[in-house]
């Protein structure tokens, strides 16, 4: 496996580069009644690239990352993906969309392979494909050893790990993770990384939330998001280039639009 600490070198692409975006957010709002979650966001997402948000407790990460998944329609504001609008175009948006929330609707007590055949019936996966799928997505997430076991005796990274080979069933264009490997102990977060590269060497592009800053840094560009609203959007090196490292420059960040940092929100 490649080195976690940073990303390998047939990975790395020119950041700085103008590709057209295929995922745009423009202006985008959220109120639950009278609390405003997002605030005025907007971004660009080029095709291909890996997006790590990261923002403090409460910040909009998940209400953000839940309305480009389609899942809740943004108070006002528009959200592009390929084109199409994620309000009037929403059927044809979740074809293209593999979305994993915190807490991935895995059946614990049926085993990895039954858990992996229940994805591929929901997404009318056929019978000639099916061997080959199973073969593909659970071997390189190294669970096929393990296709008769029951999901709920599976460590908190093998979950993970099964959670995203069924969301990766339908060949989705865009992949949506919401913290992904929060609580995943290191070895299985690098390998729940190496399956991301993979997506991405296909050509996926990939948007996710993290607590954890070493993964950040493998990411194309990086949103750090604080109190609804959009602070940063840029390189990893760009965002650090001022500070000894990204952990200095996120708290310099945030301090410069909330002089009360809840440093509890971010795992150091």
């Amino acid at each position: 496996m490649h080195g976690y600490n940073r990303m390998p070198e047939e990975m790395r692409t020119d950041i700085t580069n103008s590709e057209e975006a295929f995922i745009k957010v423009e202006g985008v709002y959220k109120r639950f009644s009278q609390i405003e979650v997002v605030s005025n966001v907007s971004m660009n997402i080029e095709k291909g690239k890996i997006l790590g948000i990261m923002g403090s407790d409460g910040a909009g990460k998940s209400t953000l990352l839940r309305m480009m998944a389609t899942m809740i329609r943004p108070s006002s504001g528009r959200i592009f993906i390929g084109d199409l609008d994620v309000i009037s175009q929403r059927k044809k948006i979740k074809t293209m969309i593999g979305y994993m929330p915190q807490r991935f609707g895995l059946y614990q007590d049926l085993t990895v392979g039954e858990n992996f055949d229940f994805f591929m019936d929901i997404f009318g996966i056929s019978a000639a494909d099916r061997d080959g799928m199973r073969t593909f997505y659970l071997g390189f997430s190294e669970l096929l050893p393990f296709l008769n076991r029951l999901t709920g005796d599976l460590s908190g990274g093998m979950k993970q790990k099964l959670a995203l080979a069924c969301v990766l069933v339908h060949k989705p264009k865009v992949l949506i993770l919401d913290e992904p490997t929060n609580g995943v102990d290191p070895v299985s977060r690098m390998e729940f990384w190496e399956i991301l590269f993979q997506m991405k060497k296909q050509g996926m592009t990939i948007m996710l939330s993290t607590v954890y800053l070493d993964e950040l840094e493998l990411c194309d560009k990086i949103a750090i998001m604080h109190n609804s609203k959009l602070v940063a959007l840029d390189a990893p090196d760009e965002i650090k280039s001022q500070f000894s490292n990204l952990e200095e420059a996120i708290v310099h960040l945030i301090h410069g639009v909330d002089d009360e940092l809840i440093r509890e929100g971010f795992k150091f």
